[in-house]
């Protein structure tokens, strides 16, 4: 079945597990592992706020995420500390280690990449990743047809 024949889905696993593979030796060889790389990166994006609010915005359990969490604090990439509005909740921020490494490990991710995508132009690849993010969020807005 040729590729413009697949349902999206099916294509954007095929493609995700395929990149997620070789994302694995890159995380490996800076001790992340790919939630640590989601909170850093998210985190570097925007302030996340409460852990229950990185929790909903990365979609991650919010009763594992405290784990997470205590592993990325103790190598000193994020920090927790009381939110001023609810001292029970506690606020997530980046360490400037925490961005050093995140940023150091895109930057190779980003290399694998245009390696692995090597086949399309860079013009292409730059208006894959936008539309792509155009879709992600399209997806989330789009209310799901009842059938």
């Amino acid at each position: 079945m040729p590729a413009d024949d697949q349902d999206l889905a099916a294509l954007c696993a095929r493609l995700g597990r395929r990149l997620a593979d070789a994302e694995r030796p890159i995380l490996d060889a800076h001790e992340l592992s790919m939630w640590d790389y989601v909170v850093l990166s998210h985190l570097a994006r925007a302030p996340a706020g409460t852990q229950l609010a990185l929790a909903r915005a990365i979609r991650y359990d919010k009763t594992r995420l405290i784990a997470l969490l205590d592993g990325l604090e103790a190598a000193g990439l994020i920090t927790r500390a009381p939110d001023p509005a609810d001292r029970r909740a506690k606020v997530v921020a980046l360490t400037p280690e925490g961005e050093a490494r995140r940023a150091g490990v895109q930057r190779e991710i980003r290399a694998m990449e245009a390696d692995a995508l090597g086949a399309l132009p860079e013009a292409e690849r730059a208006r894959l990743r936008r539309a792509l993010a155009r879709a992600v969020d399209a997806v989330g807005r789009t209310p799901r047809a009842s059938g």
